[in-house]
């Protein structure tokens, strides 16, 4: 007898026609879409600073950072706030999606490794992709996609952890 397959829970949102997900533990808060403090001199895809319970997060358009085009604000546009962690410390984010949908659970064997092509971004930043429905879900690996995102976000005060 087999042991029953440990099962992940994702929150999904989508870029465009593209579904992705992260896992929920990651996940702070879902806010409305706000415009952030600008921030002078940083990278296209850091729009800024937004307060967060009294926390400067920095909010980050993930369709710029996977070299999609930018996001066009509709009444569905969300910011997932993230705590990262990345290396011995938390990186406090706000990705901005599209739409947010559900927390989902995926089998870690439904979990498939990312493909090296057909895809449009750098498949590195790709933790795996799950096959739902017609179409895929793409598994973003947060600490990869932000660990090289350079000194705009390096320099960041670690989130503190709320148990």
């Amino acid at each position: 007898m087999t042991a029953p397959s440990a099962e992940l829970q994702f929150v999904t949102f989508s870029l465009g026609e593209e579904l992705f997900a992260v896992p929920v533990g990651v996940v702070r808060e879902i806010l409305d879409h706000e415009d952030a403090f600008k921030i002078p001199h940083g990278p296209d895809y850091l729009l800024g600073l937004r307060d967060v319970r009294g926390q400067g997060v920095p909010v980050i358009d993930l369709r710029l950072r996977l070299g999609m085009s930018a996001t066009v604000k509709t009444p569905h546009t969300r910011i997932l706030v993230l705590d990262v962690p990345i290396g011995d410390k938390l990186l406090a984010l706000g990705l901005v999606a599209d739409r947010v949908y559900e927390v989902v659970p995926f089998r870690q064997e439904q979990i498939e490794a990312a493909p090296d092509i057909g895809i449009r971004w750098r498949s590195d930043y790709i933790a795996g992709v799950v096959r739902r429905d017609q179409s895929f879900v793409v598994i973003v690996d947060l600490a990869r996609l932000f660990s090289d995102a350079g000194p705009a976000l390096s320099g960041v005060a670690p989130a503190a952890r709320v148990a």
